[in-house]
């Protein structure tokens, strides 16, 4: 049975930064692409950040230069990275999982909250 579990969610001001972690387990982890999404309330999820097999990485334009994307194969777990936090990043954040060669996420998490407030 497949499971990603995220967490590190936390109340932060903006300015601040957090650390997002997703454990997987029941999958070959170095050869799936993983991805961080967000969804705010009332709002649709949104892409935040992929990272492929090959640790090649990608960032939403509203994140780039404040999140990084990474990955830790022996660990099976992939990180989040969020500095420089603004309230419009609150949400839950959730991984997902992804066959190489593929554009979509067939494994999910059921996220973890972040929110940005002072």
């Amino acid at each position: 049975q497949v499971q990603l579990v995220e967490s590190g969610g936390d109340l932060v001001q903006p300015g601040g930064s957090l650390r997002l972690s997703c454990t997987t387990s029941g999958l070959t982890f170095s050869m799936w692409n993983m991805g961080w999404f967000r969804q705010a309330p009332g709002q649709d999820r949104e892409f935040v950040a992929r990272i492929l097999y090959n640790s090649r990485t990608s960032l939403a334009d509203s994140v780039k230069g404040r999140f990084t994307v990474s990955r830790d194969n022996f660990e099976r777990t992939v990180y989040l990275q969020m500095d420089r936090l603004r309230p419009e990043d609150s949400g839950v954040y959730f991984c997902a999982a992804g066959p190489i060669r593929s554009d979509d996420y067939t494994y999910w998490g059921q996220g973890t909250h972040v929110t940005v407030s002072s």
